[in-house]
Parts: structure tokens; C-alpha cells; sequence
């Protein structure tokens, strides 16, 4: 495509020249009428005027199509705020035809877009998905559109950092978590135990849990999910608070090293929650969504994952009230301990085999209402109509700006004004301790933990260290061990 205009651009300028070279008085005669800078007609002499080429730099006067990462049919709201979006960004740039996809990433899924061409101009990932994205190509280097944005000194570099990669920026964060416990206090209300201390332990958590319990109703007081890749995400924080790391690099050689004393350590206490307390469901196969709408539904006392998405659930799907729905964070496994949770995102990556100009395009679409009035009205708006429904505002603990920014002093000031805004302990934010997850063959990693996690829950007297060491076997030669290849 660039040849055949390269060939039609020389033939325009050879006509051109022609044309000039000619006896053509009358050409030149006519050429002498032009047009000023305010419209108007003015004569000018042609011997001193060159036209100016059309400014095909300038991406606001470039035809192009882009297609966008847009909400599931099931989230209205968010599909009502994509909406108004489209039509804010439209008529900024008119040039720009905005065509929906409301695919969600999935790592089974995404080599398959790419191949089939058919991803997105730009999707949402997470973020231990960079190198994986970034060794297969599937992600583009945004770096110079980033380095040239405005406001790239003033987003969270704890968050941003995830999707850098040897000094090269792969996507845009669009907000964070450090994982957490929240807790249904009115459960524990109902069976007379006490909240603990947002300084908590492990020992805290197993009694916590315990009491909360009541088989006769039903209700369980943990659920740690229990099927899929989150199952092992889950199990994993417990890892970490234990002392105890997925992967070692020494030289270029990942090795597995979560089936270490820490590992075991964490597994026991997965076990104690089982078989000692009691204290899980007793259908404990629980995804993601699975474990939501357990506490959203009063059926278990405490669950772990992003704090956001378990209140939002929880206030505006289950009615539960704000004051029965307490974010924690992780329990150290001893006092005095870390408060560690596994640290996660959000993250809007570029199709690399998208054009540059709709990877500007997708660019300019993404951070459109970032750091602008816009986008504090858009909230501002977001919140009045939640208001306006009885539905309640749930922030992200982590967001895509500093929380030392100017904007972020703004974005407070909104919270501020309403009561329907809910707002995190300022304990609990002094506390949360997140640890990114390892950046190699993570869900893989996950995916097999899920199956130790399974074998724990169904069958009393497993030995943790030989489950450990089975998976940290499987998971070295299937996967860690092909990392140096794949770089």
C-alpha cells in the first residue's frame, strides 16, 4: 500500500511540473485567487506562493477505525459510561469510527485472536501477563506515545511499573489491588465473635473463622476459592506471607522453589482450615465468581480477592451495608509480620499489528479522560447516579494516578461530597504490604497449584511437602524450564 502511493504521489508531481512548465496563462491567472487566514478571498502573486502539502501528520485529519475493549452485556453501567465515552471522544475527533468488542482477555484464547487477527486495537490483561505478552509479540511498544504523554510523571509507579519491560512500556494501568480479606461482619455479629484487629494473623484468621461457622445454615467462615488458576492465586498470598517466593533466578534458570518450608507451612494452614475448623464450604470447588457470590449472599464470612470487587458486589448486588463490609488486609502469618498481599492490576495493551495510527488512535482513546476535568465529571456523574439509584461508589484501593498527585487531591475532594462513596479503613491502607506476582510462567504456576489445593480439601492427611514436590517437579519441566528458549 505505502509502494502504490509512493508511485501515484511521483506522477501527481511529474503532472504538476508539467502543467507549470507549460503556456498555460489562463492556469496561472486563476491561481492568483487564494484563500486568507480568515476565509476570505485575497489576491495574491503566484511567483512567491507554493501550496502547502496536506498536513498528513496530523492524526486528527486521518481516516481511522478502531476496536475498542468494551464492557460484558451484563455490566450496564459500565456499558452506559463506555457509551458516553465514545460520543465525548467522537466529536474531538470526528476523523475516528469506534467499533465495540466486548471480548475479555484470556491467556487460552489470545494467541488465537492474534493469529486469526481478530484481537481488539486494544484489550485489558493483567498484570502478570507482560512478559508472556511482550516474548510473543502480542503487545505493542507504546514507550514513544507514552514518554511524550503529559502526565507520565504523574501515574502510580507502583502500578505503571508492572507493564515496563527491559526499560520499554507495553500498556497503560488502569487501576490496582493488593489482595485482601473482606468480612462480613454482621456473620460474625450473629454468632458473637469479635472483630479482630486490622493487625491480624494467621491464628487470628483460623479462629475468626471458626466461629463464624454455622453448618446448620449453611454459612461457612472462609472461602477460599477452589477451582481454576484463581484457586492457586489465592493459595499463593499464604505463600508469601509465609516467607516464601514461586520461582528463583539464577543466571537466565528459573527454578520452582515454592515447595520450600514456607510452602508447607502455608499448605498446613489450608489444611487446618479444612479438617480442624471446619471452616470452608462444604462445596468448596469455588471460582472467582463462585466465592463473590457466596458473600454477597451471607453464605461465608470472609473471602479473599481484590477488596474492590468484593464490596461492589456485595453493596450493590447482595444489599449488604457498608458498615458490615470490612476490607482487611492479608493476615500476617506472625505477629509482627508482613501484611502481604499478591499485587495486581489492570492493564489496556495496544495491538501491535494495529497501524501507527490507530495505535495513536488507541492511545489517545485510553487515556482520554485521565488527569482531565472530564474525567473528574465523569466520576462526579458516575457517583450522583449511583446515588440516584441507592447504589453505592466503590474505588479501586489503588489508582491509575499518584496518590500524591494534584489530581488525586481532586478526586478526594468528589468522594468528599457524597455518602454513598465507600471508603477503606485508613488502617487497613497503612497495612496492605502487595508483592507483584513472579512475571514467568504464572498461571501455569497457578493452574497446578489449584490441583494441590483440591487434593487438600478432599482427602484428610495429604503430605505437603512430597504435593509440593510433585508440582514444583511438574511445573519445572513443563514450564520453567522452557523460559530461557521462549526469551
Amino acid at each position: 500500500m505505502r509502494k502504490f502511493s509512493m508511485v501515484l504521489l511521483s506522477l501527481m508531481l511529474s503532472a504538476a511540473m508539467l502543467a507549470a512548465c507549460g503556456s498555460g496563462s489562463k492556469t496561472a491567472e486563476e491561481n492568483k485567487t487564494g484563500t486568507d487566514s480568515q476565509g476570505t478571498q485575497s489576491t495574491t502573486d503566484t511567483g512567491n506562493k507554493t501550496e502547502e502539502p496536506a498536513k498528513t501528520d496530523d492524526i486528527s485529519q486521518k481516516k481511522v477505525t478502531i476496536k475498542i475493549h468494551y464492557p460484558l452485556p451484563d455490566q450496564k453501567e459500565q456499558r452506559a459510561q463506555e457509551d458516553d465515552k465514545i460520543k465525548r471522544f467522537t466529536e474531538k475527533y470526528p476523523n475516528v469510527t469506534i467499533v465495540k468488542d466486548d471480548w475479555q482477555y484470556n491467556v487460552n484464547e489470545i494467541g488465537i485472536k492474534m493469529a486469526s487477527n481478530e484481537a481488539p486495537t486494544f484489550y485489558n490483561t493483567f498484570a502478570t501477563e507482560a512478559q508472556m505478552l511482550v516474548e510473543h509479540g502480542w503487545v505493542a511498544d507504546i514507550s514513544e506515545l507514552y514518554n511524550s504523554w503529559e502526565y507520565k510523571d504523574e501515574m502510580n509507579p507502583l502500578l505503571q511499573n508492572q507493564f515496563m519491560v527491559d526499560g520499554k512500556v507495553y500498556g497503560i494501568t488502569q487501576n490496582g489491588y493488593v489482595t485482601s480479606t473482606v468480612i462480613n461482619k454482621g456473620l460474625l455479629d450473629a454468632k458473637q465473635v469479635p472483630l479482630p484487629d486490622m493487625d491480624w494473623t494467621w491464628d487470628d484468621m483460623y479462629n475468626t473463622a471458626k466461629g463464624a461457622t454455622d453448618a446448620k445454615k449453611g454459612i461457612s467462615g472462609i472461602a477460599p476459592m477452589g477451582k481454576g488458576n484463581e484457586s492457586g492465586w489465592n493459595w499463593t498470598n499464604f505463600l508469601f506471607e509465609a516467607g516464601g517466593e514461586i520461582q528463583s533466578n539464577e543466571g537466565g534458570k528459573y527454578t520452582a522453589t515454592f515447595n520450600s518450608d514456607a510452602g508447607v507451612k502455608a499448605l498446613d494452614f489450608y489444611k487446618k482450615l479444612r479438617w480442624d475448623a471446619n471452616a470452608i464450604p462444604q462445596d468448596w470447588a469455588l471460582g472467582w465468581g463462585d466465592a463473590l457470590n457466596a458473600f454477597q449472599q451471607g453464605r461465608t464470612a470472609m473471602v479473599i480477592a481484590g477488596a474492590f470487587d468484593i464490596i461492589d458486589s456485595a453493596l450493590n448486588q447482595g444489599g449488604l451495608k457498608p458498615e458490615n463490609v470490612i476490607a482487611y488486609p492479608m493476615p500476617a502469618a506472625e505477629k509482627g509480620g508482613k501484611h502481604i498481599g499478591i499485587l495486581g492490576g489492570n492493564y489496556l495493551v495496544i495491538n501491535p499489528n494495529a497501524s501507527k495510527e490507530e495505535q495513536e488512535i488507541a492511545f489517545r482513546y485510553i487515556t482520554f479522560d485521565y488527569f482531565t476535568d472530564k474525567g473528574l465529571e465523569a466520576l462526579d456523574a458516575n457517583i450522583q447516579e449511583r446515588k440516584g439509584k441507592n447504589k453505592y461508589y466503590v474505588p479501586a484501593p489503588l489508582n491509575y494516578f499518584s496518590d500524591e498527585s494534584e489530581y488525586a487531591k481532586k478526586v478526594n475532594a468528589i468522594y468528599d461530597k457524597y455518602d454513598n462513596v465507600y471508603r477503606y479503613d485508613a488502617n487497613m491502607l497503612s497495612l496492605i504490604d502487595g508483592k507483584p506476582e513472579a512475571q514467568y510462567g504464572t498461571q501455569d504456576y497457578y493452574s497446578a497449584m489449584s490441583n494441590v489445593v483440591q487434593e487438600s480439601f478432599s482427602k484428610k492427611g495429604t503430605d505437603s511437602k512430597a504435593q509440593l514436590d510433585a508440582t514444583a517437579k511438574t511445573v519445572q519441566t513443563k514450564f520453567f524450564d522452557n523460559i530461557k528458549a521462549a526469551q
